[in-house]
């Protein structure tokens, strides 16, 4: 280490520009990262919901929509207004009428579809044009093309980083000791985030989510490694000039803080076991910002302490934190009390959290912060009838099953009205999948019956159906949407000539069936539409998407069959949160465990702490059930994991602490120095970390966001609460379990002896006319006999340097 560390200092001009060209490439390649607005990509690849997403995607065609209000206008400027729009550029359909469903307290709405797919940026240009048109009315628009949300989100995020870094400045001018070691921190806190922001797009592409909050927690999480390196060279450079110093600290720091990481990043791990890929994008994306957090620290600081070491030594101040030991006091005096009270509490909040009020869709979810999409979204709704939409896709091929289908389920109550081309109504009464004879085409059309019989006669040839030639044509039934097409596309052929307006009718009339071709019809499923009176999630709606599946499964009992909307879509997330609950929470406590076994080679003493967060975690999510707050489901898997790996680490502090001391003093002086010593660091980590989350989950408008911020301020709060008045409390009291439970590791111990002169590199423990245990680097002269735990000891001569 001390090789390392000696040439990381010593090459620090070399590192400085390394860094800067990273840090350059970083904010060019920020930019190229691909963000993806959408959570049901990440559902899991064999879930049926997500099959039929691919098939869909595969199969149609989606056309980009809009719905546009326009409030305080009359019926009549409605109507006016709704022709224009008909007549502008790259519509393909408007819906507008007199009902309910479209014109309501004095508001107009317009389901508007563009002729173009919705990823056409034409879609958007068409959009805008509109827009902008109806500019100085009192418009509301709810709409998925574009990236509203992304660019909200991002606005959203930029206030937040900037009043966290105010906050960040505020509490490290408080807790630290001399001024100039904030811009130390600072550029190392800023080159982590932006190195890892830059190698984002080496992960192909990542969601919003992981996007907006990566760099915030990523602060957040690895403040204490920064901080840990900076007092240590502090503390070193009390005797040692700035070059030795930051050399000493960052050989014992590379140790100390990589040990401190193991439970952030092991809790991270546990997301990476997630069914719902949610959760394996954002541990990924949080693993690698730790890396780079400890890159940074290890590579880039130690060159800046030695760059600021003299303005450090200039602009000290008096420490501003006070010592507390009325809370060592108030533990020792209440140790058989408190941990009582404490299990007792968490044996309530476990009860509570099994009642958390988690829910799958967005619907219900209240944000404090309402942006422009949200509000449109809440006037539509508030003024007007809507529907929830699924769709169903079945194997293409009969026009008759697909019309039993949809006529059953327009006989049930849940359902508003459904769309599929069995149903669409066509011209005369007829629908586009109603077979046709020549006569009746002949009527419909206004062509003579003789034309009419030419053209089934070269349909059928056409189509290789030559028994109806036999048995004759007069009786040969197409359906109509097929026999249409055909007639449309010899007449662009050339082969059939009709009137201009023949010929006018049937191209309006191909254009529309095209569009519904492309949309309801594809080579190997169909797909129709549902309209139901039902909320999208809810366990009444889950259970009916279950008997939409069901009915069409009674016609196509050997096919493939995908209910497909945003109702799935929650359910899907309800399937696989129960499974991802046990998931992490089982893994992110071994992880923390094994990492803990090790730390305090002991049984009891990782129990006892992981006890205390886990209970932490309970109360966490106990409260949504007092406060009636519907939660995001993700944001339970995402805090725990984070609560977990993060917030151990205060109980880390306090344990290892107590641990040192209890053999020095008595335990009352012990517990009372311990929390004196840990209180500094927990103020500044988990101040921090708190203040994080809750800014997001003011400020965010984004219900996942919002879910993750509220839960993670509020579980850091009740760990930092839990840490400082119930743990040495339970330390106190269960000192005898964890010396009961303690082992020992066995490991390639060399043992060296002299009674002359040695060089000692390394950690010890042994005897040198008493006793010595710790990191040694220096020469004894006498009589020693150590066990090297570590590193080397070589006897010479008195002579020799």
């Amino acid at each position: 280490m001390i090789k390392l560390a000696t040439f990381i200092v010593d090459k620090r001009n070399l590192v400085f520009l390394v860094i800067g060209i990273s840090l350059a490439f970083s904010a060019v390649s920020r930019n190229w990262v691909e963000v993806e607005n959408d959570l049901t990509a990440y559902l899991p690849a064999t879930s049926e919901t997500r099959k039929g997403l691919d098939v869909m995607d595969e199969q149609f065609t989606t056309f980009g929509s809009a719905k546009l209000m326009i409030a305080n206008i009359t019926f009549d400027r409605a109507l006016e207004i709704a022709d224009e729009i008909t007549a502008s550029d790259g519509v393909q359909r408007l819906e507008f009428d007199d009902s309910t469903d479209h014109y309501n307290n004095v508001s107009a709405l317009y389901d508007i579809t563009f002729n173009y797919p919705e990823d056409d940026d034409r879609c958007l240009g068409a959009l805008n044009a509109i827009t902008d048109r109806y500019a100085a009315y009192d418009t509301y628009l709810s709409t998925s093309l574009g990236n509203q949300l992304a660019e909200i989100i991002q606005s959203e995020v930029n206030v937040i980083m900037v009043i966290v870094a105010i906050i960040v400045v505020s509490v490290l001018t408080l807790t630290s000791q001399t001024y100039a070691e904030i811009p130390v921190l600072g550029l190392t806190f800023v080159s982590a985030m932006v190195l890892n922001m830059g190698t984002n797009f080496l992960l192909g592409k990542i969601s919003f989510v992981s996007n907006s909050v990566t760099s915030i927690l990523q602060l957040a999480l690895s403040l204490d490694y920064a901080v840990i390196l900076c007092n240590r060279f502090k503390e070193e450079h009390q005797t040692m000039p700035v070059r030795e110093a930051a050399i000493i600290a960052l050989s014992k720091g590379i140790p100390e803080i990589g040990a401190s990481s193991l439970t952030t990043i092991g809790g991270l791990i546990a997301m990476l076991f997630m069914q719902f890929r949610l959760g394996p994008d954002m541990g990924i994306c949080l693993i690698k910002a730790i890396f780079y957090a400890l890159f940074s620290v290890f590579v880039f600081m130690p060159g800046l302490l030695v760059l600021f070491g003299p303005l450090m030594d200039k602009t000290q101040h008096r420490n501003f934190i006070p010592k507390i030991p009325f809370v060592g006091k108030f533990a020792y005096a209440t140790r058989k009390v408190v941990p009582v009270i404490f299990l007792a509490l968490v044996v309530v909040a476990y009860f509570f959290s099994g009642k958390c009020p988690y829910v799958y869709g967005y619907d219900t979810i209240v944000t404090p912060k309402l942006n422009e999409q949200q509000i449109a979204a809440n006037m539509i709704k508030e003024n007007f009838t809507s529907s929830n939409l699924v769709a169903l896709v079945v194997p293409t091929g009969s026009y008759e099953k697909e019309r039993a289908i949809l006529d059953r389920l327009d006989s049930m109550e849940q359902v508003d009205h459904t769309m599929g081309m069995s149903n669409i109504a066509a011209l005369d009464g007829y629908t586009l999948t109603d077979t046709l004879t020549p006569r009746q085409f002949a009527e419909l059309a206004d062509i003579d019956y003789e034309l009419a019989q030419l053209v089934y006669t070269a349909y059928a040839t056409e189509h290789a159906e030559y028994g109806k030639l036999v048995s004759g044509i007069a009786n040969y039934g197409v359906p109509l949407i097929d026999i249409f097409l055909f007639v449309v596309d010899r007449v662009d052929e050339g082969y059939v000539t009709l009137s201009d307006e023949q010929t006018e009718l049937l191209q309006g009339a191909a254009e529309q069936m095209r569009n519904a071709k492309l949309q309801l019809e594809g080579e190997d499923f169909d797909r129709m539409l549902i309209y139901l009176d039902l909320p999208e999630s809810g366990d009444e709606t889950y259970a009916f998407t279950d008997l939409i599946a069901d009915v069409a499964q009674e016609q196509y009992p050997d096919g493939s069959i995908y209910v497909v909307g945003n109702s799935t879509n929650a359910y899907e997330f309800k399937k696989s949160f129960a499974r991802d609950n046990v998931v992490v929470s089982l893994m992110s406590i071994l992880i923390v465990l094994v990492v803990l076994l090790f730390t305090f080679k002991s049984v009891g003493m990782p129990l006892l702490l992981i006890l205390v967060i886990e209970g932490s975690i309970f109360i966490n999510f106990s409260v949504p059930v007092f406060t009636h707050v519907d939660l995001f489901f993700i944001a339970y898997l995402i805090v725990s994991s984070i609560q977990m790996g993060a917030n151990i680490d205060y109980a880390i502090v306090i344990a290892s602490r107590y641990t040192e001391l209890q053999h020095e003093m008595e335990p009352k002086e012990a517990i009372i120095e311990t929390m004196n010593f840990a209180f500094p660091t927990i103020l500044t980590s988990g101040s921090i970390l708190a203040s994080a989350g809750f800014i997001l989950g003011q400020i965010s408008s984004e219900g996942t966001i919002v879910g993750i911020g509220q839960s993670l301020g509020r579980g850091t709060v009740i760990s930092i609460i839990l840490v400082m008045f119930a743990l040495p409390q339970i330390l106190l009291v269960g000192a005898r379990v964890i010396e009961k439970t303690s082992f020992s590791v066995s490991g390639a111990i060399k043992h060296r002896e002299t009674r002359a002169r040695m060089v000692v590199d390394g950690m010890v423990r042994g005897e040198i006319n008493g006793t010595v245990t710790g990191m040694l680097h220096g020469t004894v002269e006498g009589t020693a006999k150590l066990e090297l735990l570590s590193g080397k000891a070589e006897e010479v001569d008195s002579h020799e340097e």
